[in-house]
């Protein structure tokens, strides 16, 4: 009797412990094929979303309905280049800076100078201020990628302080506080003439913004731009997987950096001027406001966050002349406190909620 309730209990025990077979067909898997571990995540894609393709037909669809801020948007699309080679550094490598103007400057006068001394091509003389910001930017570049936040922020502006005084005083090739001057440009192809209106400026601009943001989209999607985001996200953790951090580092500052002098070499062409401020603290500090409004870490984020500054700007000085800044920092406030991520993150909160809500 003990031993058939024994073996009546092992029955049991065994019983339970298999899980019945679900109803219906069951799919088998082919000869010899492996059963191994789930397939690795891919890389971002790389297509192009409707929503991009709008943003950038409404930029040309601007140049038809604006006829009369053509100057205005092309100084824009100057801006938003600019603005986004700080967020190549800032919103996915976390490389802070205050100096950026720095490279902007060198970009500018390079491409001033050029045409000072009888070289007014554009498009090659945009290749010589990319190669003077990436010079600049590899030669300091040992010195940004050191140490903290905080020491970042004091070399990147003590460079930028320095290059200042050094257009300050070599006058003799600047112009100094004068600004330099005598900046002529050749057609653009032989063909496209610059005129006040800001027509081939602004389509020359779009162009170049065009081109180098195809450049920045495929360096942050490919697997070089991934490890950047690691990078920003958990430095030390980043050499225990055989990633270079300094090398990495040092390499998208030189990328941020030829991209910044093209932005600058960009203005010198269409203003056919270059002045000091180009150098100067100002136009820094309005860079990081720009990244606030939009969006850092979006390559977007940048573009958006100039065009509203600047049109804010616009707007908001012919209003009231002296106390406009009162509430262009109004508007910084309440994208802080209410938009998270900026304005692209405000949008993207709005659609989870709203997608939250069709479930």
């Amino acid at each position: 009797m003990s031993a058939t309730g024994d073996a009546m209990a092992k029955e049991g025990a065994i019983a339970s412990e298999v899980k019945p077979r679900p109803a219906g067909p069951v799919a088998e898997l082919p000869a010899g094929a492996a059963i191994g571990p789930a397939r690795p995540r891919q890389l971002p894609a790389d297509r192009w979303g409707v929503l991009e393709i709008a943003f950038w037909l409404a930029a040309v669809a601007a140049y038809f309905a604006f006829p009369d801020h053509r100057v205005l948007g092309s100084q824009i699309l100057i801006t938003g280049l600019f603005a986004m080679t700080l967020d190549l550094i800032l919103g996915y490598a976390g490389i802070v800076s205050l100096g950026h103007a720095a490279l902007f400057g060198v970009g500018a006068y390079a491409a001033g100078l050029l045409a000072v001394h009888g070289w007014g091509e554009p498009v090659s003389g945009l290749v010589v201020a990319g190669a003077a910001g990436a010079l600049v930017g590899y030669a300091t570049s040992f010195l940004v990628v050191r140490g903290s936040d905080l020491a970042r922020l004091m070399v990147t502006l003590g460079i930028g302080l320095m290059l200042f005084e050094a257009a300050n005083q070599a006058a003799f090739i600047t112009g100094g506080a004068d600004g330099l001057s005598g900046v002529t440009m050749g057609k653009l192809f032989g063909v496209f003439s610059f005129d006040l209106r800001g027509s081939t400026a602004y389509l020359y601009s779009l162009g170049v913004l065009f081109v180098l943001f195809v450049v920045a989209r495929r360096i942050v999607n490919s697997p070089f731009g991934l490890s950047l985001r690691g990078v920003r996200e958990n430095v030390k953790r980043m050499p225990a997987i055989g990633a270079p951090v300094t090398q990495r580092l040092i390499a998208i500052y030189t990328v941020s950096a030829a991209m910044a002098g093209v932005a600058g070499g960009l203005l010198a062409q269409t203003t056919q001027f270059v002045g000091l401020d180009v150098f100067g603290f100002p136009r820094s500090a309005d860079l990081m406001i720009m990244l606030v409004l939009g969006g850092a870490g979006r390559l977007y984020g940048g573009l958006i966050g100039a065009t509203v500054f600047m049109i804010a700007h616009h707007y908001l000085s012919d209003l009231n002349p002296i106390y406009w800044q009162f509430w262009l920092g109004l508007l910084l406030v309440v994208i802080v406190l209410f938009a998270r991520g900026g304005l692209l993150g405000a949008l993207d909160g709005l659609r989870g909620r709203t997608g939250g809500r069709r479930t």
